[in-house]
Order: structure tokens, then C-alpha cells, then sequence
């Protein structure tokens, strides 16, 4: 009997029909929303609470049968593709909402539970969770890849409104980390430690999260430009005279072709355009939108419109959160493989318009969309039906990223790293700090059942 055998064997007293053999099951736990090639798990378990994810991986590491947690499946690195003849561990069934503490501005929640399911419940309580990477992303595999999304220029990444986790173990062991209190100088902070893991030190289970008061008045705001140039620099600027923008995007020509198509946008040109949403008391949000109007006047912006009109901000962002998919229908026949790259602010110009020679050069087609405002920008190279188009489009991938660490930037910016950017680990980080992250794994996870070969290229000797 296989170790695989073995474990489901043990596991079937206990589950039953909630683990799956079934091909159709295990073809939609082979792979995220990545370009990477999927590969099938050997069963899926669907887990239900903390205590069941323990038994899983107790079992598992017992018989050294790998494990991959699953949730909403939308990670684009390949984080979720399953090693052969492992598990994958569904906890698209932990959803439930343990706690909101209003006076606390915090909550506890299921590592099931989606941004959306969260805001929905909130919705009556004059509080929200900001972090929105799009997609039905579940909070588990938000915290699993530090994630972010439009609003992190106001309101931060996933690591700075995670208060605490319970995470479980590679051997089984449950562990809380951190707690509901916004400051503490005790012990090491394991909670940032998980935070950006990809599951390879532990499987989180339950996150308590800082909520967020709903602003009181809300603009959106939308400037086309002649030049890229003059676009980015807007937004470098808003950075450094401080205002406190609470989402800020760019789209280039492309990129606001294909949404224009898409989300039938009418009334904008094909031209390099930003996004703004601007937070506070209605007399903040006037000077904000004023401060803004001055800054793009500055630089060449055009047709400077805003609105504080709820239908209008929701149709801009929903056309924003939908520009990945406005790619795939752009060209219908070719996949997108998602770039992430980031830089310090100040470098931005420098790295958006160098990776646009770099998309002309390549002779691909590679729509811009940005978070501008931290740093951060992604392509959509759009990958043609060609024997060699996948290996050009990688190669397009590797000179933005180089030219992002070149300025000093990261490989990725929310993405995180998966199977799709490992190469890149030990130019950002050199060989002793990976020596230092392969000791973290090998203490926590010694028998290398956790998501392995994620995140850490291998060891060279």
C-alpha cells in the first residue's frame, strides 16, 4: 500500500464522502489562474474546521505525503498546483465569521471566508476590510501571499491589518499567533512570519483582521494623458507631496483599449489614463480632489472628471478589477501570463517606461495596469498561439523583473512567489538570506510536506 493509500485509509473514518478521488474534482485543484502547466492531487480533502485541518496534516506528515491548501484558486504563481500523490486541502468550507469587534475596529474570520462574503456582513455596521486583490480571493489565501490590491495606498497590505492567525503545524500542532491588541513588544512576531509564507511553514486557518470606518465621502476621479510619462510622474508626485490618496491606478493605451471594448467604458479615449478614489469628511475629499486637479494640470493631464456619485465609482472599478479579463478578451486565442513588479516610488517612471521599449522590442502584445501609488505595476503579455510565443513571453517577463531589481525593486509586489518566480530569489535576496528562510522551513516543516518546491529555488551546492 502507498503512503498516499495509507492516509486516505486513515483520513476516510473521519471524512468520508469529503474526500475525492474523482478526476473531474482533482482537475479543478490542479492549477490557479496562472499561465503554469497544472498537475493533478492524488484526492482532495475538504477540511471544515482547525481541528480537522491538524488531523489532515498529522496523518500526512506521519506517512510523508505532501499537502497543498486550496482556497478560492485564483492565485496566479502556481501556488496551488499540487505535487503527485499529494493532498489538496480544500478550505473553501471554513467560512464562518467568528467575531466582529466594532468598538475594536477588528474581526475574526475562517480562512474560507472572501473579501466579499466579509464586506456583505459588514455591510450595515459603518465599518470594511479595504484589501481587494480582485477575484473571489478567500482571506486564508490572502494572508498565504501577502496580498494587496487597489486600495493598499491608503489602507495597506494584507501584513498590515493582519493582527493575529491560527495557523496548524506541519506535524499538527495548532498555533495562535499575535492577538486583538494593535501593538506588542513580546516574542517574535510569528504572525508576519505566516503572513507571505504560501504555505509552506504552516496552513492558516483563522485570521484576525483591523477593519477600517467607511469614509464618510467618497469621489472617483478619471484623467487621460498624451503620454505614458506624464501619467506615472502624477502619480510619483502625488506620493511625495504626501496626499492621502485612497486608490490610485493607471492604465496605459492598451490596457484602456481593451477595457473600453470590455466594459464598454464610453466617453474615454485610447489613451494613458489614471484612476483616483479619494477618502474623508466631505470637505477633505473637496481639498483632496482640488490638490489632485492642480497635480495632473501640472502634467499635461486632459479631461479631468470627477464624480461622488456611487453608480459612477462603481462602474470604474469594476472595469478596473475586470482589466485582466479585458486582456484575455482582447485577443481571444492567446493566455496572459501577469506580471507584478515594484519599485520605490521615485524609480517608477524610469521602470514603466523602460518595460514599454521592452514590450515594443519583444513584438508582443502586453497591456500596463498599475497600483501605481506603492510602486507597483503588471503587465498582461498576452502569450500568441506560436510554438515559441510562451518562451518569448517569459523572456519579456524576466527583462521587466530584472529591470525592477535593477532599480531596486522586487520580483513581485502581491503575487508572491510560487512555482513562477523563483528564479529570481537569490538575486533579490542572495544566498545567505535563502540559507536563512531553507532553516525556517526545514525547523517547521522537516519533513517537507508543506506546498513543497514553492517559494525556495533549490539549494546549490
Amino acid at each position: 500500500m502507498s503512503a498516499l493509500e495509507c492516509v486516505l485509509t486513515e483520513l476516510a473514518q473521519i471524512f468520508g464522502d469529503r474526500i475525492s478521488c474523482s478526476e473531474a474534482v482533482r482537475d479543478h485543484h490542479a492549477h490557479g489562474e496562472g499561465w503554469q502547466e497544472g498537475r493533478l492531487p492524488g484526492a482532495v480533502v475538504f477540511v471544515e474546521n482547525t481541528q480537522e485541518v491538524s488531523t489532515v496534516l498529522k496523518t500526512c506528515n506521519q506517512h510523508g505525503v505532501p499537502v497543498v491548501a486550496f482556497g478560492g484558486g485564483t492565485s496566479l504563481e502556481g501556488h496551488v498546483t499540487p505535487p503527485e500523490n499529494g493532498i489538496s486541502l480544500d478550505l473553501s468550507r471554513m467560512t464562518q465569521i467568528l467575531e466582529v469587534n466594532a468598538a475594536d475596529l477588528d474581526c475574526r474570520v475562517e480562512a474560507g471566508v472572501t473579501r466579499h462574503a466579509l464586506n456583505a456582513y459588514l455591510r450595515d455596521s459603518g465599518l470594511f476590510f479595504p484589501v481587494d486583490p480582485g477575484g473571489e480571493s478567500t482571506l486564508g489565501g490572502m494572508c498565504a501571499t501577502r496580498a494587496s490590491g487597489t486600495a493598499a495606498v491608503r489602507y495597506g497590505t494584507m501584513r498590515e491589518n493582519t493582527l493575529g492567525l491560527t495557523v496548524v503545524l506541519a506535524d499538527g500542532r495548532i498555533v495562535r499567533t499575535g492577538g486583538r491588541v494593535r501593538k506588542s513588544a513580546t516574542g517574535y512576531d510569528l504572525t508576519r512570519l505566516f503572513v507571505g509564507s504560501e504555505g509552506t511553514l504552516g496552513i492558516i486557518t483563522e485570521i484576525q483582521l483591523r477593519l477600517h470606518g467607511l469614509p464618510e465621502a467618497i469621489a472617483t476621479a478619471v484623467c487621460q494623458f498624451e503620454k505614458l510619462e506624464d501619467a506615472v510622474n502624477t502619480a510619483v508626485t502625488t506620493m511625495q507631496i504626501g496626499l492621502p490618496i485612497g486608490r490610485m491606478e493607471l492604465m496605459d493605451e492598451v490596457q484602456m483599449d481593451a477595457c473600453i471594448q470590455y466594459s464598454k467604458m464610453e466617453g474615454y479615449d485610447v489613451l494613458p489614463t489614471m484612476f483616483f478614489e479619494f477618502h474623508g469628511a466631505p470637505a477633505a475629499v473637496k481639498e483632496q480632489v482640488e490638490t489632485m486637479e492642480a497635480v495632473v494640470a501640472d502634467h499635461n493631464g486632459k479631461g479631468f472628471l470627477w464624480s461622488n456619485n456611487p453608480e459612477d465609482r462603481n462602474e470604474l472599478w469594476k472595469a478596473r478589477h475586470s482589466a485582466f479579463w479585458a486582456c484575455l478578451a482582447y485577443r481571444p486565442n492567446h493566455r496572459g501570463i501577469a506580471t507584478d513588479a515594484v519599485v520605490p516610488v521615485s524609480a517608477l517612471t524610469e521602470l514603466i517606461t523602460g518595460s514599454k521599449r521592452d514590450i515594443e522590442e519583444s513584438g508582443l502584445l502586453a497591456p500596463i495596469v498599475g497600483h501605481v501609488g506603492d510602486g507597483n505595476f503588471h503587465t498582461v503579455i498576452l502569450v500568441p498561439p506560436e510554438p515559441d510565443g510562451l518562451a518569448r513571453a517569459l523572456e519579456l517577463d524576466r527583462k521587466i523583473v530584472n529591470r525592477a531589481l535593477s532599480l531596486g525593486g522586487a520580483c513581485s509586489g502581491e503575487h508572491g512567489i510560487g512555482l513562477g518566480k523563483k528564479e529570481f530569489m537569490e538575486r533579490e535576496h542572495g544566498r545567505d538570506a535563502l540559507d536563512v528562510m531553507r532553516m525556517l522551513k526545514t525547523s517547521f516543516d522537516p519533513n517537507n510536506i508543506l506546498n513543497p518546491g514553492k517559494m525556495l529555488p533549490d539549494s546549490v551546492m
